[in-house]
């Protein structure tokens, strides 16, 4: 029983893209690499797994200051070229997801999607408050990422 773990494992989720990095510093490394570099600096997306990783001979407050700057900058916007904004206006239909958490979600072959429900305000931030096709308005708002349009 010595090499049972202590603690019990904490997996770590991203909600979306670029939302949570990971970082670390590996080194020094023996023997110094023919450019003289000592040390890996090493990024990761939880989300997406996208790696970054460049080598340095010294890593300072600049150096990752830069390589945030550079890297992570670079790709979030690489990122956001493919992104298309979906835009909602009152009176739209929408179906809204089902989450695992929630009783609706009933296993794997139940639906993933539920409504139709009919968008009653856009709210900054592409938060949408949302009505029954009764007329009965929700009283929270909701995420436009958990909506799609439903067409007719």
């Amino acid at each position: 029983m010595i090499k049972v773990p202590s603690n019990g494992l904490n997996a770590t989720s991203s909600p979306w893209p670029f939302a949570a990095w990971g970082m670390d510093v590996f080194g020094p490394i023996e023997p110094v690499a023919s450019n003289g570099h000592r040390f890996i600096l090493v990024a990761i997306d939880y989300f997406t797994k996208w790696v970054e990783a460049v080598s340095y001979k010294v890593v300072t407050k600049k150096v990752v200051a830069d390589f945030v700057r550079d890297r992570i900058n670079r790709m979030s916007i690489a990122f956001n070229k493919r992104v298309k904004a979906r835009r909602f206006a009152p009176g739209q239909l929408v179906l809204k997801k089902i989450f695992p958490h929630q009783d609706e979600a009933k296993g794997k072959f139940s639906p993933n999607w539920q409504g139709p429900y009919m968008v009653h305000q856009v709210l900054t931030g592409e938060a949408l408050i949302l009505a029954e096709m009764d007329g009965e308005v929700w009283p929270k708002a909701i995420n436009s990422d958990a909506v799609k349009r439903y067409y007719v």
